[in-house]
Order: C-alpha cells, then structure tokens, then sequence
C-alpha cells in the first residue's frame, strides 16, 4: 500500500501545484489513500519532496529529479509488482503494466533523469515513452527490465 501511495503523490504533485499538506492529504483521499496528517508529512521526508518557486510564485511540493541509478527501495517494489512487459519498437518504449497503474508508474519513471528520453504518456494499462533514437530505446529496455 505504501509503495502504491507513494506513486500516487508523485503523480498527484506531477499533475497539481500542491502547496501544502493538507492539500496532498485531500488529493490522496479522492484517489482512495485514507491516510492521516503524520502519515503525509512521513511520505513527504521519505519521497525527499522539496518546496520550490513556481512561476506564479507560490511555492509547492516539488520531487527532485533523481537518476536511474536512485532508484531504490519502495519506487523499485513498485515497479516490479507493477510491470507486465517492457519491449522497444523503433524510438518507443511500451511498458505494459497491471490495470490502473500505469498511470502511477509513468508519474515515477518521469521523476527519474533518463538522458534520451524525451517523454511520457500513460494510459490505463500501458505506458508510451519517446526516445530520442532506437539506440537510446534499446539501452532503455535493458535498464527498466534490471527493475524487474
């Protein structure tokens, strides 16, 4: 559960400027995380967020960008239980994944510095990613499956 709630804040600060705690807090609680105020504030150590400017200059909940080599521990369990299948075609990556999580797996494969990948798109049970060449998408295969 944890591992899945931590997916979700990742992806909820990805797609809201979330500027407080209470606010993930209620944000988790729509998406189905019945969790208390101690249990955000631990996630939020855990995940390492930080508070940034944003360019309306409000600072919200922010994650740093972490290279592939960071990728540990819950984020990892998480992919592993999560991934069905990953597989290059030309300069895509597709990663099929249970139903419903591919949305909470592409928010953590974005927080993650892949240099060539260009970008994301998730929908229920399957995850687009744009490469900047085959070689890249190649290599990017290789290093997702070391996650599985």
């Amino acid at each position: 559960m944890k591992t899945r709630r931590h997916a979700m804040i990742l992806e909820i600060i990805n797609e809201y400027s979330v500027e407080t705690q209470e606010e993930l807090l209620l944000l988790l609680k729509k998406n189905g995380f019945n969790v208390t105020q101690a249990t955000v504030s631990r996630d939020i150590k855990e995940l390492r967020l930080l508070k940034s400017l944003s360019p309306d200059g409000k600072y919200r909940y922010t994650s740093i960008k972490k290279s592939a080599s960071d990728l540990q521990g819950s984020v990892q369990n998480f992919f592993n239980s999560s991934v069905i299948m990953v597989k290059a075609a030309r300069n895509l990556v597709v990663v099929k994944t249970l139903a419903g999580m591919a949305g909470a797996l592409c928010a953590t494969i974005d927080s993650i510095t892949f240099d060539g990948m260009i970008g994301t798109i998730a929908g229920d049970d399957t995850i687009f990613i744009a490469c900047a060449d085959e070689n890249f998408a190649t290599k990017l295969v290789v290093e997702l499956k070391n996650y599985l």
